[in-house]
């Protein structure tokens, strides 16, 4: 048997570490950068709702069947966007100076351009009033904001440091693509991620059956209180929460409801739920949404859906913290409660 002195022993411990070092650090790097993915079955499910509180573009069921992809497991997190736009150099949308040609498109005609200082990049952000207002007008908790974008996410005097395992938010839908072809991936339709929302259950209001909050436990974050002011935080947040705060679901998939809006493939129409999705067939396979996009109350936008609420979702306001919870969003515009996940169709 061959001894070994102390001395040697640690000089070759040491060697080993040093020799190994990128390689741990690559390890332990990739387990933060990189998705997980989950594989997500397919099959017929009812898509939609009975019942709406406050709005009503995603009624009534429809039948929907969708062939099996593979999911992310979590929302596309700070620390995962980073790479990308490390490797690549890219620039989202809400870093970029408003290019008026492009945004007159979707304004009223005759709408006189803005200035040059309002045409500085920037982003829409959260901010809630001190007291009690009228919910006839998001623009009451809801700001524009020079400066805001995915690395300050509340303006330019926030950021994301030790928040890496956070959703990445501030995403307009030409940013979520990009990631999503550097990752091989696609976003998923709106089908597909309220297939995999729902974790196998059938016509359940919740991603966990009927009840918001069984035996009083929270499953989502969403906000719990009086909107849009005082949020009491039940959840134990009062904005986004880090990814895998709550359980998961049937599937294994964390945060499909509440936290962020997750950005889908499809265009967002209202209010014909029915025959865009369904085209009026008994069962619709695999749909991809209607064709172009049309929002009567934002007549002029261009629009895709998000899916499954978010942290100000609330009972009192829009309650979209469920599968069939839906809203269209400009495919320009990035807000500080929008994120996404991606899906990869099986090869």
């Amino acid at each position: 048997m061959i001894k070994i002195s102390t001395s040697i022993f640690v000089f070759i411990m040491l060697l080993f570490v040093s020799n190994n070092k990128n390689k741990i650090e690559s390890v332990i790097q990739n387990k933060i950068e990189t998705p997980k993915m989950i594989w997500i079955p397919g099959g017929t499910f009812s898509m939609g709702s009975d019942k709406q509180s406050n709005t009503n573009d995603a009624l009534p069921y429809q039948f929907v069947k969708v062939d099996g992809y593979w999911m992310d497991e979590t929302e596309v997190t700070n620390a995962q966007f980073e790479k990308f736009c490390n490797e690549t150099g890219y620039v989202t949308v809400a870093e970029r100076k408003i290019n008026w040609e492009e945004l007159k498109k979707i304004l009223p005609p005759g709408t006189p351009k803005p200035s040059e200082e309002d045409l500085e990049p920037g982003s829409l952000i959260y901010s809630p009033p001190t007291n009690p207002v009228p919910l006839d007008s998001n623009t009451r908790w809801w700001k524009w904001c020079k400066g805001a974008n995915w690395k300050h996410p509340f303006g330019p005097d926030s950021s994301i440091n030790g928040k890496e395992n956070y959703p990445v938010v501030q995403i307009a839908f030409e940013d979520a693509q990009a990631y999503a072809k550097w990752a091989k991936k696609r976003l998923p339709t709106e089908a597909e991620w309220e297939f995999a929302a729902r974790g196998g259950m059938q016509q359940k209001q919740y991603a966990w059956g009927d009840e918001l909050n069984p035996d009083g436990v929270f499953f989502a974050n969403y906000f719990q209180g009086d909107f849009p002011y005082n949020n009491i935080q039940s959840d134990g947040f009062l904005l986004s929460a880090p990814v895998k705060s709550f359980p998961k679901n049937n599937y294994g998939l964390y945060d499909m409801i509440g936290n962020v809006w997750e950005l889908c493939a499809d265009f967002y129409e209202v209010p014909k739920f029915c025959q865009s999705c369904c085209h009026s067939a008994p069962i619709s396979k695999n749909p991809s949404g209607p064709m172009k996009t049309f929002d009567p109350f934002d007549p002029n936008a261009i629009k895709h859906v998000i899916k499954g609420g978010s942290y100000l979702c609330s009972i009192e306001y829009c309650s979209n913290f469920k599968p069939s919870g839906r809203q269209g969003i400009s495919y320009d515009s990035g807000m500080s409660h929008i994120g996404f996940r991606c899906v990869k169709s099986k090869k």
